[in-house]
């Protein structure tokens, strides 16, 4: 299990006061049943939807939330987001058999403590709410992992199609005057359009830019 402290981690005394929501009622028994034993966790409430999950949340003030991602009424994110937005202090943690990128990013945005799947163990289980009580952000490792992969993905570069006409000016070696004859536009408006181009593709010049672009795919062999 992956956690990384905040700034506003605290500890929490005593047991922790647990809410549960799960459309699925033979899942929701099953974490019951697992979290049963735990001397430091008490599951003060259970929902079968989102929206039950809010009300819970606002009557018993737990401090975590664990939410299945895909619930009638309200889905996790949504609950989430409402949570959050009530300024409860209780922490939100999604528990889920869904990994994909989407998924993950939409409940971070909400403003979830941490994401877990299902098939992770008690005892990471147990972790995590007692780090997401801390204000600690808890991701499984195979979410971890999706989310570290994503951020050393290049990140695609698109022109609009007035820049990428601009840049086949500069690439055929027109001048902003001679760029701006060709497209019917003002010298200003030209190199507005190259400074644009010269940001999206991070360089300082004209070379470079055709350079970058015909690498990535934007502009053909001239």
């Amino acid at each position: 299990m992956t956690t990384m402290p905040t700034a506003t981690a605290t500890t929490q005394g005593g047991r922790l006061r647990v809410v549960l929501a799960d459309d699925h009622t033979v899942m929701r028994a099953g974490l019951v049943a697992l979290l049963a034993h735990e001397p430091t966790i008490d599951i003060v409430g259970e929902a079968g939807d989102g929206r039950e999950a809010v009300r819970l949340v606002e009557r018993l003030d737990p401090d975590v939330a664990l939410l299945d991602l895909r619930m009638p009424v309200l889905d996790g994110v949504g609950t989430t987001a409402e949570i959050v937005a009530s300024g409860a202090r209780t922490r939100v943690l999604i528990l889920t058999t869904y990994d994909t990128d989407a998924d993950i990013e939409r409940a971070v945005e909400a403003g979830a403590t941490g994401y877990l799947l299902k098939d992770d163990t008690r005892d990471q289980l147990v972790e995590a709410i007692h780090a997401a009580s801390r204000g600690e952000t808890v991701l499984a490792p195979r979410v971890a992992q999706r989310l570290v992969a994503k951020m050393r993905r290049p990140v695609p570069v698109a022109l609009t199609a007035r820049e990428a006409e601009v840049l086949g000016a500069v690439a055929d070696g027109l001048s902003n005057a001679e760029i701006g004859r060709r497209l019917f536009i003002g010298e200003a408006t030209v190199k507005t359009h190259r400074l644009r181009i010269f940001a999206k593709l991070d360089v300082g010049d004209r070379t470079r830019a055709v350079v970058v672009a015909m690498n990535n795919g934007l502009l053909r062999q001239r």
